[in-house]
């Protein structure tokens, strides 16, 4: 399969009556439509307590990169995908998407792009689907507050929730990308 190498918001229809909702999830062939032609191998879920919790910005090293497709089960999050492909004229750019519950709506990072999200409210929980599993010699990521990423975190006022390993990552200046640049720059995600 070919690899997408955009981020592609995503809206899945559901369908209500009185007994409540049906969406479907995931179809190979509505991804492909979508023009998200990848192989996923893995499901991960994750719950953060805390508003305010942030995750990222993380991705894997080739051989074992991953693309995402990601979902809020429970609560909402700002999810974020930043362009680390070396010699892309969007280096260090990023796109954003309000991912709830409620909504169900959907991200796909693609590989080359660093993926972060911040939770939105407490109880907070996610689901995402990966196209490699999970190598720890191949895992990576960049400082959430990078000045030259310059993320403008949507954080209560008692400030982040971080990891310990997610306090001390390197920031884009000290990165080298092994991430090609494919010739297509990032796009602005579609506003709904």
């Amino acid at each position: 399969m070919t690899v997408s190498s955009q981020p592609i918001f995503i809206q899945p229809r559901r369908f209500g009556d009185a007994r409540g909702w049906f969406m479907e999830t995931y179809s190979e062939a509505a991804a492909i439509a979508a023009g998200i032609e990848v192989r996923f191998v893995q499901d991960n879920q994750s719950f953060s307590a805390l508003a305010g919790t942030i995750r990222g910005l993380h991705f894997q090293r080739p051989p074992h990169g991953q693309a995402k497709l990601v979902r809020c089960l429970r609560g909402s999050i700002m999810d974020y995908a930043v362009d680390i492909r070396r010699e892309s004229p969007t280096y260090g750019q990023y796109v954003a998407a309000k991912l709830t519950a409620e909504g169900g709506e959907q991200l796909f990072v693609p590989i080359g792009f660093a993926h972060g999200f911040v939770t939105l409210e407490a109880n907070v929980e996610i689901a995402y689907k990966v196209s490699d599993v999970y190598a720890p010699e191949c895992d990576g990521g960049i400082v959430w507050n990078d000045p030259t990423i310059g993320i403008d975190w949507p954080l209560p006022a008692t400030g982040a929730v971080l990891s310990d390993k997610d306090k001390v990552l390197p920031t884009l200046a000290e990165f080298d990308s092994p991430f090609e640049y494919d010739g297509r720059p990032l796009r602005p995600l579609p506003t709904l």
